[in-house]
Order: structure tokens, then C-alpha cells, then sequence
């Protein structure tokens, strides 16, 4: 409880000063912008029947819900650049963790920081930007100092080996002097009797709350980043969530091998999973396992939903809703042992599908649905042309399209595809993805084109991506390939390191 009230001290000095310090600005919409980590489109408005997220299916039914949305990379920190500068990793040469864009391009604005610039006010509560592995938050973004809680967290001393800091922990807490290879492992899980703001997330959303109590009085207008952990590991979240869901009913994968005929370059290990006791790769075949993964990976998802219910009902109390686009949005999918792989960073549909929920009042439909390809990037440019303050400005290349056409009408086409990548092994795996094909280029940045092997997976006929049809169907590679050929050769991977 330190933490929170230490925040809401820090938030009412602060923005009361900038409050003061600013004219009122003639009403431009307010922006709830909610982040959820590790979220693939496990929820019951996108069909699945073993989700419990009543207050997510809610948010959709009052807006417009991309059936086919997507990362632009499947990992933490290059997503989350990709969003708030509005360019791909591929554009920035941010594919790892550890390196700043602003490093490279020293002009470069934020999402945040643009509405700042126009008159917003901005915070950020939880996880928005990634913090650890080397990353610290964006400073110029907000108004006020972003306010973190704990990205690892356990109740039980046991499942952190007597209380002790962990591997992960040590990651995410960017710890110096330790050797983390040597440091215990945390446990993957955790279940407790215990209120929701006895973990992390319940208590941003306690700061959230206030944090709206204290804008409903304001005539300026905000935007305000809400960064959900769960369920991003260790899957922890109160008994009470782990309740609403059976693992007897969780279906264990069918395709557990990768695709047939894929490239070895594009598999991956899981060594984000089996950093985690008591996991290991041969415990990861095991049914039991695989329900028990399930089982809190669904619980904290509950959990989370659980968190957004209460910020919307806060909204609604205060009378901001008719002001305010909510956006919800995830940094990337989530393998839940489909082709024998545990997490994300991969270029397959489970890793780099999304779900994204837009509410934009008097210009979304309530519960409409569209088909339109959409990427993270997109974002910048829609909120900034929703906001009426101008088209995104910055000294880095914004890679996005404006969606508000398709919010206007779910029915309307702007482009016919999507792009993402992902690096691995020295060769970046750029692909293309459209409404029925994925194709993906694997070779080094600036190799021979002759050097490349190729990934074709048809949708239409194996949605599981099951089998590679690269060298079965040429003429479709070609015609894919026409489509990658007109994005720019890939940035090579920036080397500026991070400075706290």
C-alpha cells in the first residue's frame, strides 16, 4: 500500500501544478488508453467459450472490435516502440531489448508526448512502456512521472525460493551486480485468497480510479495509459479467478511439432518458460502441465478483466465516457503449446495476433466488427486524426495508417495487408500477412535475396499453420513477395544501449 499512496501524493501535487500552470483548452476528447501484456484474443467477444471477460465483451459491444489485428513484432519492448513511436522495429533497428530510439533519432515523438505537446495531459499507471531487461520508461512522454508496481511478484515466500530475488525479477528490476544465471527461479504460478489489490494490477487500478477522480474535475484533457501485467509471467492472480474456470475443459493442442517443411530458423526454444520452476521442455509435454498453464493463463485474464471492469465503471460514474476513446490493445499474442511452443516471439499467428477494441463515441458503431488488417502502428495516426489536433509529428519514419475510415464504416478497405518481423539467429523473418496468406522472408538485413528461405501458410485451408507451401505454390510466394518488396530493406538492429 506504500507504493500506491506514495503515487497518489505524487499525482495530486504535480497535476494539480500543471493544472494550474495551463489554459483551459476547448474540449478535445480524452484518450483511455488500455495496455494488456501477453494478451492474445482470449476473450469472449472473439468467440472463445472458455474465457470469463464480461467487462471486455462489454467495452466491445460499445465499439468496434479488428477481428484481425497485429503485432508488429512479437516481443515486449519492440512492440510497445512500435506503438507509442508509431514506426516498426524494422524502420527503428529496435528488435531487442536494451536500446533506445531516442538515441537514434534524438527528435523523435511519442504518442503521449504528441498530445502532451497539444495541450493533453498525460500519465501512465503499470506497465506501458517496457521496464527491465535494460529498458527504462520514456520520461519527455508524460506529464507526470510514470508510476511502475511489480512486474514479478509472489505472496508466498516458497514460490520465490524463501523471498528471494529471482531471474526474472532481477530482469525486470534492470539489478546490477548480480549474476542472474545464478539466481533461483520464481514459480510460474500462483494462487492466494486474497483481495485483487493484493498484486500488482489491482493496485494501478486503485490509481487509476483516483487518478480519473481527479481529471473529472479538470477542463483539460488527457491521455491516460493504463498497462496491465497479467497475464505476462508468472501467472499470479487471486484464488478467487482460478475458481471461474475448469482445467478438464481447456482443449490440449492438436498440432504439437512445427509446421511441416518450415525452415529450422523459424522455430524457437522455451527458455522464456522454463526459466520458471518447475518447468522444463519435458515437463512442457506433460497433459497436466499444459492444463495447469492453461488454467492460470485463462485465470489471469479473468483477473485482468476483473481490473478493466471496475476503470470502465468508474468512467461511466463520472460521466467521462461521452468524452473519452477507450482503446484496448495487446502487445502481442501468446503460444499456448500449439506446435510445441510456450509464449511469444515467434511469426506465427498465435504470437502475433491481437485483440484491438476501439470505443470512439458519436463515430464507432456499438458492437460493430470488421475484417480490416490492422498493426500496432496504426494507432498513432487514428487517435491523432480522431483527436482533431493534427496529423503525428516526429523525426522518426510513422509507419501507421489512419483506421478512422474503417471506424466510420467496419465495411471500408484502406490496405490489403499487414507487416511484421521477428529476428532471430542473425537473419530477420519479415512477412507479410494478408487476409488469407502469411508469407515470410527469413535472411540477413541486406543479404543476397538469393539467400532467402521462405514460410506460406494459407489460412483459408490451415488455419493451424500446419505445413509450409513455399515450395508448393512459387506463383503465390511471388505474388506475396511483390507485396514486401515494397517496404524498405530492414534497419540493422540499433546499438545505443540504455541509460538510466
Amino acid at each position: 500500500m506504500r507504493i500506491i499512496i506514495l503515487c497518489l501524493i505524487i499525482f495530486d501535487v504535480l497535476h494539480a501544478t500543471t493544472i494550474a500552470s495551463c489554459h483551459a483548452l476547448d474540449k478535445n476528447p480524452n484518450i483511455l488508453f488500455i495496455c494488456v501484456d501477453d494478451l492474445k484474443p482470449a476473450l469472449g467477444c472473439y468467440g472463445d467459450k472458455l474465457a470469463r471477460t464480461p467487462n471486455i465483451d462489454r467495452l466491445a459491444a460499445r465499439g468496434i472490435r479488428f477481428q484481425h489485428a497485429y503485432c508488429n513484432q512479437a516481443v515486449c519492448a519492440a512492440s510497445r516502440y512500435s506503438l507509442m513511436f508509431g514506426t516498426r522495429s524494422s524502420s527503428s533497428g529496435i528488435y531487442n531489448f536494451g536500446v533506445d530510439l531516442r538515441t537514434s533519432v534524438p527528435q523523435a515523438v511519442s504518442m503521449p508526448q504528441f498530445f502532451k505537446n497539444h495541450g493533453y495531459h498525460t500519465a501512465s499507471v503499470g506497465k506501458v512502456f517496457h521496464v527491465g531487461h535494460g529498458n527504462y520508461d520514456d520520461e519527455l512522454s508524460w506529464s507526470i512521472p510514470p508510476v511502475h508496481d511489480k512486474m514479478v511478484e509472489y505472496l508466498d515466500p516458497a514460490n520465490s525460493a524463501g523471498g528471494k530475488l529471482t531471474r526474472e525479477e532481477a530482469h525486470f528490476t534492470n539489478a546490477t551486480g548480480v549474476k542472474i544465471g545464478d539466481l533461483p527461479m520464481g514459480h510460474a504460478w500462483e494462487k492466494q485468497n486474497v483481495p485483487d489489490n493484493a498484486y500488482a494490477d489491482g493496485r494501478s487500478t486503485e490509481l487509476m480510479i483516483k487518478l480519473l477522480q481527479n481529471y473529472s474535475a479538470s477542463n483539460q484533457p488527457f491521455f491516460l495509459a493504463f498497462g496491465l501485467m497479467k497475464p505476462h509471467l508468472p501467472l499470479t492472480c487471486p484464488q478467487k479467478y482460478w475458481d471461474m474456470h475448469d482445467p478438464d475443459n481447456f482443449p490440449l493442442p492438436t498440432i504439437v511439432t512445427p509446421p511441416e517443411f518450415a525452415p529450422v530458423i523459424a522455430a524457437k526454444k522455451n527458455g522464456e518458460m522454463t526459466n520458471y520452476a518447475p518447468l522444463t521442455e519435458e515437463l512442457l509435454q506433460a497433459e497436466a502441465t499444459q492444463r495447469k498453464i492453461m488454467h492460470a493463463y485463462y485465470a489471469c485474464v479473468s483477473y485482468i478483466d476483473a481490473q478493466i471492469g471496475k476503470v470502465l465503471a468508474e468512467l461511466d460514474r463520472l460521466k467521462l465516457t461521452e468524452s473519452t476513446i477507450i482503446v484496448l490493445w495487446s502487445d502481442h499474442g501468446w503460444h499456448l503449446g500449439d506446435h510445441g511452443y510456450w509464449t511469444k516471439h515467434t511469426n506465427y499467428e498465435q504470437a502475433t495476433h491481437i485483440p484491438l477494441l476501439i470505443v470512439a463515441p458519436g463515430v464507432t458503431v456499438p458492437g460493430s466488427v470488421t475484417t480490416h488488417l490492422a498493426e500496432s502502428v496504426d494507432l498513432y495516426p487514428t487517435l491523432a486524426e480522431l483527436s482533431g489536433v493534427g496529423n503525428p509529428q516526429g523525426a522518426q519514419s510513422i509507419d501507421g495508417l489512419s483506421l478512422v475510415p474503417v471506424l466510420k464504416n467496419p465495411a471500408h478497405i484502406i490496405d490489403d495487408h499487414v507487416y511484421h518481423c521477428f529476428p532471430h539467429g542473425g537473419k530477420l523473418g519479415r512477412a507479410i500477412r494478408t487476409a488469407r496468406y502469411r508469407l515470410v522472408e527469413w535472411k540477413a538485413i541486406g543479404g543476397n535475396p538469393d539467400t532467402a528461405e521462405f514460410e506460406l501458410y494459407d489460412f483459408e485451408t490451415d488455419p493451424l499453420e500446419s505445413r509450409n507451401l513455399a515450395s508448393i505454390h512459387p506463383e503465390i510466394v511471388k505474388q506475396m513477395l511483390q507485396i514486401l518488396q515494397r517496404y524498405p530493406e530492414a534497419s540493422l538492429p540499433a546499438k545505443n544501449k540504455l541509460k538510466q
